[in-house]
């Protein structure tokens, strides 16, 4: 959907943002109805409320009508079709991710290009030949069935992974020897948002699924509930572990600690709070006792080092900080990592440290601390841009990261927990020359006076003439930060004279917490006018003209455009 609207902007660009003469274009009709809500005794016109039911016959003609007058105005465009080329050519890269290890096997993905879905390699060793474990591009012939998650068990001689279909939510797990590449005849299904945990015997493993409804189905409606599969049984035969009331709202979700001692259970109401269960493995029939029960914030469970267990937490800390625990007397915490002025995104737990990956003013700042707080380094980036990886285990001697940014693909390298030495372990080259464009960020005001970050990426030859083409992307929701990230069509848009511009409006996670939560419920209109603001300010320092301005957003991006475009 993103590129679908991008290359309609570049088309337009190409054609000097003048789109082919009006011929007299008469639009569909969009039946209005006379659906009202009553919302506490206010009454809510919905009149497209039809819209919603995609697969109703009145939807569906809509959406074709709307396709034959798009299309042959799209295709009148000069230059389209070499606009096609370019970008075919420019997506043509073979890229891979950070590898990360379990067992005596390395895991990681590879496109050689245009596939439409990355593939899952291993080596033995990082030095031994990769071989292809799941590609999902065999699993389909139109490429809608993809790889949606996987685990691999403790001694790397499993590797469980889940099936989406067409992009649904539901997931159908199986199982595949990782030395052999055949499949076990275990399947299972009712599943959604759950990933696997293995025991350390590597015989089964834990996971979260919905009940079944009357018509064999599962039912998304209710909570989910804890199970155990052991591995060559049935489904059915699976045990349950822990029950979830099936209408209070709440899901439950298990792991097992590395060390294999303990099952820590997360139960989940929403997302601004959840409570941490916990029971000794070695006591498979005792009750799941509460650790973190007070449902006051979010804790995520880190690692283990014994009975000592780390958690990360926004609890008094909503740009977090990292707390220790023995588990004997849950009562009585150690502050590790506390919190500071940058906003912590990411931490992990890899050969007895603890890695943390911050955001300052939306670009990253990743710190290694000994596991009881203490500094040891800041690892040096190589400037603007998105930093990812760090996974392992908390006696792995190794981590991989990979750094990149808006018109750099990136490179992975090899961090070595003890020394802190970083080396570049793979560099992706594309067919497009990076060094030509710019990476700035500025500030701007919000209505409220409230200062907002944007970055701005253009040509080093851009000049402020005051109308240029700009490309305006926002999102502004569920915590989730945009930081910068390579995409090919971009920069295809800025060599034919674009800038594209990204703030961080509220809503997001940029600046912890409170920054979220001030663009959410009552407080949504923060961030339509922090979008506007954003627009304002590209047109009043001299980059572009309203006339000359893309906005562009999807999923809660979305409604951001349709309600930014209706209020100005």
């Amino acid at each position: 959907m993103r590129r679908t609207g991008l290359l309609i902007s570049l088309a337009l660009l190409a054609a000097g943002c003048s789109p082919p003469a009006d011929d007299g274009l008469e639009y569909p009709t969009a039946t209005r109805s006379e659906q009202q809500d009553d919302y506490f005794g206010v009454q809510v016109a919905d009149p497209y409320r039809w819209m919603e039911e995609m697969d109703a016959p009145e939807t569906e003609a809509w959406i074709a009508s709307q396709n034959e007058l798009v299309e042959p105005y799209l295709a009148s465009i000069e230059l389209r079709e070499r606009l096609r080329e370019r970008l075919t050519e420019v997506w043509n890269y073979p890229r891979r991710s950070a590898p990360w290890r379990d067992g005596p096997w390395y895991f990681e993905f590879r496109n050689d290009g245009l596939q439409n879905h990355s593939v899952l390699f291993v080596r033995e060793g990082l030095d031994g030949e990769a071989r292809a474990l799941l590609d999902p591009n065999s699993w389909s012939e139109d490429g809608t069935v993809s790889l949606a998650s996987n685990s691999v068990s403790p001694d790397g001689r499993y590797i469980a992974y889940a099936k989406s279909d067409g992009g649904s939510d539901w997931r159908d797990w199986y199982v595949r020897d990782v030395a052999t590449g055949e499949d076990l005849p275990d399947h299972l299904t009712y599943t959604k948002f759950t990933g696997v945990s293995w025991t350390p015997d590597e015989g089964g493993f834990y996971y979260s699924r919905y009940p079944v409804d009357e018509q064999g189905a599962g039912d998304d409606k209710k909570a989910v509930s804890v199970y155990f599969h052991e591995l060559g049984t049935d489904q059915a035969d699976d045990r349950l572990v822990l029950e979830m009331p099936p209408d209070e709202g709440r899901n439950a979700y298990a792991g097992v600690t590395e060390d294999g001692a303990y099952l820590i259970v997360t139960l989940q109401e929403g997302y601004l709070s959840n409570a941490v269960h916990y029971r000794r493995m070695d006591e498979p029939d005792s009750a799941i006792r509460p650790l973190l029960d007070e449902w006051d914030a979010i804790y995520s469970y880190l690692a283990n080092d014994g009975d000592t267990f780390f958690f990360s937490t926004n609890r008094d800390a909503p740009r977090r900080k990292v707390i220790s625990l023995d588990i004997n007397s849950p009562q009585d915490w150690t502050e590790v990592i506390p919190q500071g002025e940058n906003t912590m995104q990411r931490i992990s737990a890899v050969g007895g440290r603890l890695i943390a990956s911050y955001l300052q003013d939306v670009k990253p700042l990743v710190i290694v601390h000994e596991a009881d707080g203490s500094l040891v380094e800041q690892i040096e980036l190589p400037g603007i841009g998105s930093v990812g990886g760090f996974g392992g285990r908390w006696d792995d001697p190794e981590t991989f990261y990979n750094f990149s940014g808006f018109t750099d693909p990136g490179a992975v390298y090899r961090y070595d927990v003890g020394t802190g030495e970083s080396t570049l372990h793979h560099r992706t080259e594309t067919p497009i020359d990076g060094t030509q464009f710019v990476t700035r960020q500025v500030f701007f005001d919000s209505k409220d006076g409230t200062r907002i970050p944007m970055f701005l990426v253009h040509r080093k030859d851009l000049e402020k003439t005051g109308d240029h083409p700009t490309l305006l992307y926002g999102y502004g929701g569920f915590n989730i930060s945009l930081t910068p990230g390579y995409n090919s069509a971009r920069l295809v848009w800025m060599e034919l004279g674009g800038m594209v511009a990204i703030p961080n409006l509220r809503g997001g996670g940029e600046y912890g917490r409170e920054w979220h939560l001030a663009g959410t419920r009552e407080r949504k209109q923060n961030v339509f006018d922090d979008f506007i603001a954003a627009a304002q300010w590209l047109i009043d320092e001299g980059y572009t003209m309203p006339s000359r301005l893309v906005i562009q957003g999807s999923s809660n991006g979305g409604l951001l455009v349709g309600a930014v475009m209706t209020q100005r």
